[in-house]
């Protein structure tokens, strides 16, 4: 029987992703004020960045421990293997409700074989991720295997991303609030990426124009035994399509990389993220043959 995968929405992937890969979301929470929403599916990307930049200020939270004990009973009870993926440890408490719904489960089902993996990785590194072990599933590989495919890829997935604005970093906690401020009046753009699961500033560009030329030279430093040409690239952003067809257009030029998943950032991605975030993933090692 084939072995189930599931993620939740701290990929940045959607449900008509979900559809075609065969794979399963458990949506982390959006809150604003009072209103409480589910990551696309209450809410969608669009209107998260809108309200953004009108002023509404929205918190995120992990999916409850009831999501991911519904999330896996029903294959529990069905007999089939199961495989989450899930949104970095360092940067959420997800796996966290993922283990504890895994013990509740296992209480009631103790033949049924759940693997969870902590990705350490977030947005499009952990989408990526997640579509290459469905399409394993898909051809039938097994719940070990696709398990030890995915902690190779998880370990080896760059993420490098610059953000419009340092003031939803700021709100986050991600930066101090006088380097916002300065960063703010000097037109300063940081190029972050992933280390260990965590956020962490990479270097600061002067201005928008210049951020894009220096993420493909990070590309090019970063994957120079990675095959970039035979990848597929993920390009993440946060409302700004223009800014992601400019950078696909410049690494199939520099790297002749024909193919791409392009998609918008996820709420509980773009809350912290904000508005113009603009983010590639890779792998810095080929894979083996």
């Amino acid at each position: 029987m084939r072995t189930i995968i599931l993620t939740d929405s701290a990929s940045d992937l959607s449900p008509s992703d979900a559809e075609k890969y065969g794979f399963e979301i458990v949506p982390l929470q959006i809150t604003k004020g009072e209103e409480t929403f589910r990551d696309r599916v209450d809410l969608t990307p669009g209107r998260l960045f809108r309200e953004m930049r009108e002023g509404a200020h929205f918190k995120t939270s992990q999916p409850s421990v009831g999501a991911f004990i519904e999330a896996f009973r029903k294959h529990a009870e069905a007999g089939r293997s199961c495989l989450y993926i899930g949104f970095s440890s360092k940067l959420s408490g997800t796996v966290q409700s993922a283990e504890l719904a895994k013990q509740h489960v296992l209480e009631e089902f103790p033949e049924f074989e759940l693997e969870i993996v902590d990705s350490l990785c977030a947005s499009t590194g952990l989408g990526l991720t997640v579509i290459h072990a469905a399409e394993m599933a898909a051809k039938g590989a097994g719940l070990r295997e696709i398990a030890e495919a995915v902690r190779w890829r998880c370990a080896r997935m760059e993420h490098i991303f610059t953000v419009d604005n340092l003031e939803y970093l700021q709100r986050g906690g991600r930066i101090g609030s006088v380097a916002a401020f300065i960063g703010s009046l000097l037109n300063i753009k940081p190029i972050l990426h992933v280390e260990e699961g965590k956020l962490v500033p990479l270097e600061k560009v002067r201005g928008r124009r210049r951020v894009i030329p220096r993420m493909v030279e990070l590309m090019a430093e970063r994957g120079a035994n990675a095959r970039l040409d035979k990848q597929l690239i993920g390009i993440c952003h946060g409302d700004d399509q223009e800014a992601a067809d400019e950078l696909k257009a410049k690494i199939a030029e520099r790297f002749g990389t024909d193919r791409f998943y392009v998609t918008m950032i996820g709420a509980a991605v773009g809350a912290h993220a904000g508005p113009g975030t603009l983010s590639v993933f890779f792998l810095n090692e080929a894979e083996p043959e």
